[in-house]
């Protein structure tokens, strides 16, 4: 059943735009914790309310590719 929960769990696809040289750590590491640490590197994870969260906090330095 937990399969089952997790192949209907929405996804979201983020992919880093910006540099994080001269920002400040906090932001940095918002973009390690999204896995992107590299500007045109795609990360899919999980559509939660603390990645949403986090995508808010690094706005400025990513966008959202597609949403599932």
């Amino acid at each position: 059943m937990a399969k089952e929960a997790k192949a209907s769990a929405k996804t979201i696809k983020v992919e880093q735009t910006g540099s994080a040289i001269r920002r400040q750590k906090a932001q940095r590491e918002t973009l390690i914790g999204l896995r992107l640490n590299k500007i045109g590197r795609v990360s899919e994870l999980q559509d939660t309310p603390a990645v949403r969260g986090m995508i808010a906090k690094v706005q400025h330095l990513v966008r959202v590719v597609d949403e599932k």
